[in-house]
């Protein structure tokens, strides 16, 4: 789920589920930064070779989060330790190889940084992640929810270029004029071409009341265009509500960030006094966030009992249980799909085996494992997977997922034509309960 770091959060444990693929998770898989030349096996010897830097380039300092024997120990990995003078001589040659050789000069700090990601790379698990400190702190960020910055996102484009995917109401993107399906041409006049999404985000993010250019290239303009815009402080909207027909009180959720839970309190309340007789709440693509967001909109509904338990590698067991006195007293129907993941399965999972409601849809996504930030002391971190969790009936859903009650696949043509015949589906399945 989205968000914990060992600096400061208010996270107990520092764990957060992270999705796999979702457009928010900054991810920096970083393969340009892999510059292997023209030796075929160079990204094998990264993987094993970034442990070199271990205690010199990372300074082997964990700030916080990690195990004791975890901490700088040149075989915590449980082998022989890979930072011995053969991997180091290997190294010195195709750096000396890459210098001599390669077509173009390399950034500086890019192999250094392709070193550590390529330890990370090497564990095989899409979520174990390295992070410069630029990318922690858009991380970071994007986590809590709250950002200064111009409220667009953003996603990769044709072309080169990253594209606007969505402008966030009231925000100084909206008032500047800016558009879904804008491509970002130049930000202060630099190009932006063959940038990645986390970079253009560094360099449109910035100090609060400060103002950044954009050349911005539109369909059918027939030159860029340009704009100036103020940066401002960004809470993104994670939660929706609505009343329908029958006092059936609809919320959605999009992310658990750390701003979600006071939009749900505030959204729920709101459901509270205008008399809603069920509740339908909308977990379709959420790709997760939080586990102490979801774990606080969980004991706004649950009865008294687990939430959901984790398990890490040695056995240990942190229980995350609710005190019962908010129980929901409405029917509820819950909406997932494919891309509910992580956090919405731990709240779609409570739901289910508690019995307080039905899930609509189809089986979520099928992310049972936990992600933890482990800060270092150049500013930089890495996030590892370090544990799996459970629903209250002991599941592990990893890789399985959660099945829906009443199964009804998207239909993407009724929905084109102006109808969710999901959520159609769960006002019908409601209606139902709340005779």
């Amino acid at each position: 789920m989205q968000n914990q770091y060992s600096n400061g959060s208010n996270d107990t444990n520092g764990q957060r589920l992270y999705p796999m693929g979702s457009e928010k998770e900054l991810q920096q898989r970083g393969t340009k930064y892999y510059i292997l030349g023209m030796v075929t096996g160079i990204l094998v010897v990264v993987a094993l070779t970034l442990g070199i830097m271990g205690a010199v380039r990372i300074y082997g300092a964990i700030v916080s989060g990690g195990r004791g024997n975890a901490q700088a120990g040149t075989q915590a990995h449980g082998g022989a330790s890979i930072t011995d003078a053969g991997v180091e001589r290997k190294l010195a040659v195709l750096e000396d190889t890459i210098d001599q050789y390669f077509w173009k000069d390399v950034e500086e700090g890019a192999l250094e940084d392709g070193l550590y990601r390529g330890l990370l790379e090497a564990l095989d698990d899409p979520y174990s992640v390295y992070y410069t400190s630029e990318e922690l702190i858009a991380l970071q960020q994007q986590t809590e929810g709250i950002y200064y910055g111009i409220g667009a996102y953003i996603q990769d484009g044709d072309a080169g270029y990253v594209q606007i995917s969505g402008v966030i109401k009231d925000t100084p993107a909206e008032a500047g004029g800016l558009q879904q399906g804008d491509y970002i041409y130049k930000v202060n006049d630099e190009d932006m071409q063959g940038k990645d999404k986390a970079y253009v985000v560094s360099k449109i993010k910035g100090e609060e009341h400060t103002y950044v250019n954009l050349t911005i290239i539109r369909e059918n303009a027939a030159e860029p265009l340009e704009f100036r815009v103020e940066r401002r402080k960004i809470e993104s909207p994670t939660v929706e509500y609505e009343l329908f027909d029958d006092d059936m009180a609809y919320i959605q959720i999009t992310e658990f960030d750390l701003v979600t839970t006071g939009q749900f309190e505030s959204a729920y309340g709101q459901a509270k006094a205008d008399g809603m007789k069920g509740l339908i709440i909308d977990l379709r693509s959420n790709p997760g966030g939080n586990l102490s967001t979801v774990c606080d909109i969980a004991r706004m509904l649950l009865p008294k009992g687990m939430i959901v338990y984790t398990e890490d590698k040695y056995g240990k067991r942190e229980e995350y249980t609710c005190n019962g006195d908010n129980q929901i007293d409405v029917p509820l129907v819950v909406l997932t799909n494919g891309y509910s993941a992580s956090a919405s399965e731990i709240l779609a999972g409570a739901v289910k085996d508690y019995g307080i409601g039905r899930l609509v849809g189809t089986t979520t996504f099928g992310k049972g494992i936990v992600q933890k930030v482990i800060n270092l002391s150049d500013g930089s971190a890495i996030k590892l997977t370090v544990s799996s969790y459970f629903t209250p009936n002991g599941n592990n859903i990893h890789g399985i997922g959660i099945e829906p009650d009443v199964e009804v696949a998207f239909d993407a043509d009724l929905y084109k034509a102006g109808t969710d015949n999901q959520l159609e589906k769960a006002k019908e399945v409601l209606a139902g309960m709340m005779q």
